[in-house]
């Protein structure tokens, strides 16, 4: 169709597999070809810019991606030159298409790998480019670029920062106590008695245990983010750890009558890494605890759940745990299983309920939170039931 005239969308000169239909002329014709014509898969669908320039260096299809990304209407860069159409620079200035030359260039090369280049004003985007040939060491017949924003990249790498100004942060506090009681006790041992060596040496290990668990902590998120958290399923007596939790907790000196445990029985046999659901467990209960007031309740109970589709109904345990706390403001209630959301300015590393989340679904499960009835926080997660595929 001719994409100047035609009401379509103006991209369509670019249907994927689509060839050049006469010689250009400041427009192009396009027709998919009988390999793609099924595809279905137009070119405004794609997630990333497209520019695809021709044999001659004009640019006959250029995407609604790539018309946003560099801020350029698709009829003002259709049939122009690809190095007007697209002005690309390094980050040294220097003119891209001029540098690597595409068409006159080493009839070896394929493309360019994806790199940092600028648009004009300075703004920074992501390229990669394939030339494509009929033959090898045959001339360029078109030049297929990929655009892409740099937003995504820039929030991983404030993330990456984030994380290591986390962990320098939370570091150093231990490690600092830990050194100096060290050097005082080496350098000084005989002039302490034997009280104040144990209140050193017992400062020393709970140091050295934060400093453990930080790097749990970190351990823990890479395998999430990489998908590699493994999960050994065996038989949980869920209702157990629970009071198991709740007895740490108050032999550590909280009161007992500040917890209430609510079993609805009979439970369905849960299987599930025991490590791994005392970890969320301990985590929620010790939010509770911390960031909550009044009565913390946690309630057990057996549930159905009915598929979106036809299907049997899938049995699972549901666990919630709630205070009487001021609760979570609904605007944050978004960000509280993101990486270093805290509830409060109590301490932590903020990486706690992200990892509870990331343990949750590994397991298949899932993991909300809400207001609870008395106004504090409620956070509910629900883990599957049955014997594992593997033993049935």
């Amino acid at each position: 169709m001719d994409v100047r005239t035609s009401g379509a969308r103006s991209s369509d000169a670019c249907a994927p597999g689509a060839r050049l239909e006469a010689p250009y002329q400041g427009y192009a014709r396009w027709e998919p070809d009988e390999a793609t014509a099924g595809l279905g898969v137009h070119p405004d669908d794609l997630p990333d810019g497209l520019v695809i320039a021709d044999e001659t260096g004009r640019v006959s299809c250029f995407n609604a991606a790539a018309a946003r990304i560099t801020a350029t209407r698709q009829a003002d860069a259709l049939g122009r030159k690809l190095e007007r159409a697209l002005p690309l620079e390094d980050l040294e200035g220097r003119r891209w298409w001029a540098l690597t030359d595409p068409y006159g260039g080493l009839a070896t090369r394929v493309g360019q790998p994806e790199r940092n280049l600028l648009l004009p004003g300075g703004r920074e985007v992501l390229v990669s480019a394939r030339y494509v040939r009929e033959r090898p060491m045959g001339p360029v017949r078109r030049v297929v670029v990929s655009l892409r924003g740099t937003e995504a990249r820039r929030r991983t790498e404030r993330s990456h920062a984030e994380l290591i100004a986390t962990v320098a942060h939370e570091l150093r506090s231990p490690l600092t106590s830990v050194k100096g009681f060290t050097a005082t006790l080496l350098a000084k041992w005989e002039r302490f008695t034997d009280d104040q060596k144990r209140l050193m040496l017992e400062t020393v290990d709970a140091d050295a245990n934060r400093v453990t668990r930080l790097i749990a902590e970190l351990l823990d998120i890479s395998r999430i983010d990489s998908g590699r958290l493994e999960v050994r399923r065996q038989p949980v007596d869920i209702a157990a750890a629970v009071r198991r939790h709740v007895q740490a907790l108050t032999a550590s000196g909280h009161s007992s009558e500040r917890f209430l445990i609510k079993v609805r029985e009979p439970l369905p046999g849960l299987w599930a890494d025991p490590d791994k659901v005392d970890q969320v467990l301990g985590n929620l209960l010790e939010n509770a605890v911390r960031h909550g007031e009044g009565t913390v309740t946690i309630e057990v109970a057996p549930e159905l759940v009915k598929p979106a589709a036809e299907g049997p109904t899938a049995e699972r345990t549901a666990v919630t745990v709630s205070d009487e706390g001021p609760g979570i403001p609904e605007e944050s209630m978004s960000r509280v299983f993101t990486r270093f959301w805290r509830g409060s300015k109590r301490g932590g590393t903020g990486l706690g309920l992200y990892i509870v989340k990331g343990i949750v679904e590994a397991h298949g499960g899932t993991i909300t939170v809400g207001r609870a009835h008395g106004g504090g926080a409620e956070f509910r997660f629900t883990l599957p039931v049955g014997t594992p595929a593997y033993l049935a």
